[in-house]
């Protein structure tokens, strides 16, 4: 797989123009992300392996291919991380889940850990980390060093939208690291925020602007 995929279908950048308007409400921007969501898993589980199980179809049994989602474990970087959690999981109900809380130091731009909370056993499974917004990347580099001390080697970052600033930063302390998003945007502001952008994804998921 690709270190960095761009996901250019047209659902996609259809959904996400609409998302990136400020007069769309909060309800109907949960419901895009949600969809999104679900778009960007085809392409971030896209290699991930199967196996043969033996099923009898209404005319003959066969070897049929079947994906073993309990390898798969998603986690969220609290607390924007959480919309893009439900479409993912009505795709795979059986993957594992945990959760990383990390907020940004809007003086320093660095991210500051308050929860932590992921399954065991990460060496052996496809560990896919959820956030929108690959900003400065400095909290999502933060949350897969907390993953990788704790085993986790097969780690793929998915997000709505990308700042080059924050892939160059991902790319430079996670070298094997995927990044799957629905647009690569124009830059960071002084700010720390991406332009065009779409605003603060958290406040507009919660709704607390």
């Amino acid at each position: 797989m690709p270190t960095l995929i761009e996901v250019k279908h047209p659902l996609v950048q259809h959904k996400l123009s609409i998302m990136r308007d400020k007069s769309t409400s909060c309800h109907v921007f949960r419901q895009l992300l949600k969809e999104i969501s679900q778009l960007l898993a085809y392409e971030v589980t896209s290699d991930l392996a199967l196996t043969a199980k033996e099923i009898e179809t209404p005319l003959v049994r066969m070897q049929a291919p079947t994906l073993s989602t309990d390898g798969v474990v998603l986690i969220s970087i609290l607390r924007a991380g959480n919309g893009l959690l439900d479409g993912i999981m009505e795709l795979i109900p059986t993957a594992g889940v945990g959760f990383v809380g990390l907020y940004r130091d809007e003086e320093t731009l660095k991210p500051v850990k308050y929860y932590y909370k992921v399954p065991k056993n990460l060496q052996n499974k496809t560990v896919i980390v959820v956030d929108p917004m690959l900003a400065t990347g400095n909290s999502s580099i933060a949350a897969i060093d907390l993953l990788k001390k704790s085993g986790a080697e097969d780690i793929r970052f998915l997000c709505l939208l990308a700042a080059p600033e924050g892939i160059k930063n991902m790319q430079t302390h996670h070298t094997d690291v995927t990044i799957v998003t629905g647009s690569i945007d124009e830059k960071l502001n002084e700010s720390g925020y991406i332009v065009p952008g779409l605003g603060d994804a958290g406040d507009r998921i919660f709704a607390t602007v």
